[in-house]
């Protein structure tokens, strides 16, 4: 359970290794989260992170979870759920950026890419949401983009799965009104991160600890929707609106 400051004492990461997940889960362990339970395809990969966090002071655990196994995300996520009692915040942060021109000759690629990035996403959030049904409570934060807003030419199927993850996970706090659990969108922009090195920087680009910040900072404030800069909500509200053949030359990059 939360503390009587409301502070998270235990969380849920699927997709243990996400820079801007560790960096959140630093957040909120330095704030009195006691428990970090990372999920993760391959669990030797979260020694690291584990020592890490261990060395702040949180209680650390590591299970197996792969995106794709969604026939095992039922049973995984309740697992944690029976074994540590009380989860007051899950973060949902795997998926996968890929590149777009090999999405264009290879759609098996592109398939693959969406299954993680939404449907994965979606069975998994849909485990958790029962389990904070069943405990009353519960945060359920889940890492979208700001390419949810408006898919661009360079990264359209990327854009798409996020733009289905982003309206699902909107849908789902709506159904979890009045239950005590909530979900919250976050909607970065570039974050220069493992998964965008080589990539040319975008506007606005930004780092794991400033998405952090910003997560940290809608969590107190019960925000449902967040952009990490915040500035990326006024550009979007212009972008959302441009002229097709506009956006075409503006996106191109």
């Amino acid at each position: 359970m939360r503390d009587a400051l409301g502070a998270v004492q235990s969380m849920l990461v699927l997709g243990g290794t996400s820079e801007i997940a560790l960096a959140t889960a630093r957040r909120l362990v330095a704030r009195g989260c006691r428990l970090v339970v990372l999920a993760v395809r391959d669990p030797d990969t979260a020694a690291g992170a584990t020592s890490q966090l261990e060395r702040l002071g949180a209680s650390v655990d590591v299970v197996a979870f792969d995106a794709l196994d969604t026939s095992s995300h039922q049973r995984v996520i309740g697992d944690v759920f029976d074994r540590h009692g009380d989860i007051d915040l899950v973060l949902l942060a795997f998926g996968v950026l890929g590149d777009q021109n090999t999405f264009d000759h290879d759609p098996t690629a592109a398939a693959a890419a969406v299954s993680v990035n939404y449907v994965g996403a979606v069975t998994a959030s849909l485990a958790v949401a029962e389990r904070f049904r069943d405990q009353g409570h519960g945060t359920l934060v889940v890492l979208s983009s700001v390419a949810a807003e408006r898919a661009r030419r360079t990264n359209f199927v990327y854009g798409s799965s996020k733009a289905g993850l982003d309206a699902f996970t909107q849908g789902l706090g709506d159904a979890l009104a009045g239950t005590g659990a909530r979900t919250m969108v976050v909607r970065p922009g570039f974050v220069h991160t493992r998964m965008t090195e080589g990539l040319p920087p975008q506007p606005f680009a930004t780092s794991p600890e400033a998405v952090a910040e910003a997560i940290e900072r809608g969590l107190a404030r019960g925000d449902e929707i967040i952009w990490a800069p915040a500035i990326l909500r006024w550009v979007f509200v212009v972008m959302r609106h441009l002229p097709r053949r506009l956006w075409r030359v503006v996106s191109a990059r």
